[in-house]
């Protein structure tokens, strides 16, 4: 009965996911050729070519770097708030989930050209600070890390609340009162009640936000600029701009395994700490 549950489920990912995923893998042992797009082999050679270039080294570092940075950036920021979502009692408490929830209803693009418009030599920031008389000049808002990691944040901002307010939401109000009054301030119950409980929530939004962040496409196109390079986008150009599938098909394929390397270490640490 189980078995015939889970059937059509199977089915469906097998179809629409392990099977692209293995004729992807498949191209990615093929040959590049100028003339034929690609030539049937079974070599290693483009896996070995994208280790090899220091070019897409460098890229890969810069997409951990950023992926890690918004991972870590989105928790500080919304631990706060899913507490206090999930400590609210009001009949308000509804409509605050919708707003978390508002913005993944916009496309990344939409939310990026907002960003543009916020940030850009023209855009409200620099208007307002010029209108004040604190800069003279337009400050270089856009095109940079800075600009990349704001973005991507806002895009995951809403799963990390919500993944933590799940978890926040079991935890017994009874812990932290019991802790109160034994003595504790709020951050010694904070960091020896409330966080010790919430690391499965912690573990969960944390892989589920450091997965979108490392295969983030639109927002670093558009925030970053031509010259700010992440995997995806790389993933893209050999596809499109290279017509080079093969070598594409390894970037994809290394970017997976590493995405999948991060987060399988990722949730064993945390899973450890927790059982202590």
């Amino acid at each position: 009965m189980a078995a015939a549950l889970v059937l059509p489920a199977g089915v469906l990912v097998s179809l629409l996911l392990v099977a692209p995923m293995l004729l992807l893998f498949r191209i990615s042992l093929n040959e590049h050729s100028p003339t034929e797009m690609m030539v049937e082999a079974l070599t290693a050679a483009n896996y070995l070519r994208a280790v090899a270039d220091p070019y897409y080294r460098q890229v890969l570092l810069t997409t951990l770097a950023v992926a890690t940075g918004s991972t870590f950036l989105a928790l500080a920021v919304g631990f706060p708030a899913a507490y206090w979502l999930a400590r609210m009692e009001s009949r308000w408490k509804s409509l605050a989930t919708i707003l978390v929830l508002f913005p993944l209803l916009v496309g990344n693009v939409v939310r990026a050209a907002g960003w543009l418009a916020l940030l850009g030599n023209e855009g409200a920031i620099n208007a307002a600070l010029r209108g004040l008389g604190v800069v003279s000049a337009p400050l270089p808002l856009l095109y940079n890390t800075g600009a990349v990691v704001a973005g991507i944040v806002a895009v995951v901002l809403p799963y990390m609340i919500l993944t933590l307010s799940a978890v926040i939401e079991s935890i017994p109000r009874q812990a932290e009162e019991a802790a109160a009054n034994l003595g504790a301030r709020p951050l010694a119950v904070f960091r020896r009640v409330v966080l010790p409980l919430a690391l499965p929530g912690v573990a969960a939004g944390s892989v589920l936000v450091f997965v979108l962040c490392m295969n983030t496409y639109a927002t670093a196109i558009l925030l970053g600029g031509p010259q700010f390079k992440m995997m995806a986008p790389a993933v893209y150009d050999q596809f499109v701009r290279g017509n080079n599938w093969p070598f594409g098909a390894a970037l994809a394929f290394i970017l997976l395994g590493i995405t999948l390397a991060l987060t399988v270490a990722g949730s064993a640490a945390l899973g450890r700490r927790y059982r202590r």
